[in-house]
């Protein structure tokens, strides 16, 4: 019991520096966002559209956009929030079906209808999608209007219900990928950006606060406990659990503030958690063994960022794996960074179960055993001395 009274008394200290909250809580989000919106990209790009008051021939175009290949069409509340959702990067691009749109067809009027984009060239890309989507309803409302100038119809309804049922020859083209895809097509926009910072700042995270394990020898803090009728292991037991539980909070607040914000589905919730628990583990056990290498705070604070951002990088947190050599992806993999971005790689590109993640959490697991003994070995020689 007095191990978990001292690891909450740890979450408590670090939530009341409020620079600790924004980088802890608020920065991973912000980076996710960025990543996400420079880098991040999902196999089917997303159009937003408005049709409100367009009529059943405009209802007919939405559904024809609907059914376009690689392409997810969502219908947008009113033009002013589609140009917002455009330029904030949360759709690809709009289209706005104006008001009257089945009246003025009929009437063989022309209507125009507006496509929002950002100028880019993706953007420009999809623009030649939709421009074949809105080709084949015109197509089929010219062999109506045909059907009706040649007598075969007696109105335009029955005209547009005739050239349905004519078959059309059509020209097919099939796209192929030479060889193997990088990235899975079911990743989202901001996927893997959330994975990769969130490994990032857990670990970076138990690093740093190896300073409050500092703070907590040079303030005689620990000497104090110790005076009490508290046990070595105890103390070494809480202050592991601080991290622990540091990093677990934290984990909570990215993945639901991701999925929320972002729309980022991290997959099976027991193997999510089975991955943060065991990843935090490995943290705390780092974050405690160099807290105990150390006599003042800057000494710390400086190879903790040292350690937290080269072997982030080097584990695949800040580029991904999958651009890695080779070679490289197996120096990569000397890092607990790297077999974590492996588990929440099938967890969140391929939807593994728990059980599809073993051999990560195997690695994981005795990354953490190792440290931990480590950082328990070390704390006590510390702590005693």
């Amino acid at each position: 019991m007095k191990a978990l009274w001292i690891a909450v008394a740890n979450l408590r200290r670090m939530l009341r520096v409020r620079t600790n909250i924004f980088f802890v809580f608020v920065f991973p989000m912000v980076l996710i966002l960025v990543l996400g919106a420079t880098f991040g990209g999902s196999s089917s790009p997303r159009l937003g559209v408005v049709s409100t008051g367009s009529g059943p021939l405009g209802a007919a175009l939405l559904r024809q956009l609907e059914r376009t290949p690689h392409l997810r069409a969502v219908t947008a509340a009113s033009p002013s929030a589609l140009l917002t959702q455009v330029e904030r990067g949360n759709l690809e691009a709009g289209v706005i079906i104006p008001p009257g749109y089945d009246g003025a067809v009929r009437a063989g009027h022309a209507v125009t209808l507006r496509y929002l984009a950002r100028p880019d060239q993706s953007s420009q890309q999809l623009g030649e999608t939709v421009r074949g989507a809105v080709a084949r309803q015109a197509t089929l409302l010219g062999a109506a209007r045909f059907a009706v100038a040649q007598h075969a119809a007696p109105s335009f309804d029955a005209g547009l219900a005739v050239a349905a049922r004519t078959p059309v020859p059509v020209v097919s083209v099939t796209q192929t990928t030479a060889g193997t895809t990088l990235f899975p097509r079911t990743l989202g926009q901001f996927d893997e950006g959330a994975w990769t910072e969130l490994l990032l700042f857990l670990f970076l995270t138990a690093m740093t606060g190896s300073v409050a394990l500092i703070e907590t020898r040079r303030l005689g803090l620990s000497r104090r406990m110790l005076a009490t009728p508290t046990a070595p292991a105890t103390v070494i037991t809480g202050e592991t659990l601080g991290r622990v539980l540091i990093s677990c909070v934290q984990a909570v607040v990215i993945i639901l503030g991701s999925a929320l914000l972002f729309g980022v589905n991290w997959g099976q919730p027991a193997a999510v958690a089975a991955v943060v628990i065991v990843f935090a583990l490995v943290a705390a056990g780092a974050g405690v063994f160099v807290g105990t290498l150390f006599r003042n705070e800057q000494q710390a604070i400086g190879i903790s960022l040292l350690l937290g951002l080269g072997l982030g990088a080097l584990g695949g947190c800040m580029v991904p794996l999958e651009v890695f050599s080779p070679a490289m992806r197996q120096v990569a993999h000397i890092t607990p960074q790297a077999w974590g971005n492996d588990a929440f790689a099938k967890l969140v590109g391929h939807g593994a179960s728990i059980a599809g993640i073993l051999p990560q959490l195997g690695v994981l697991a005795a990354y953490a055993v190792a440290l931990l003994a480590l950082a328990a070995w070390r704390l006590r020689r510390v702590l005693s001395a």
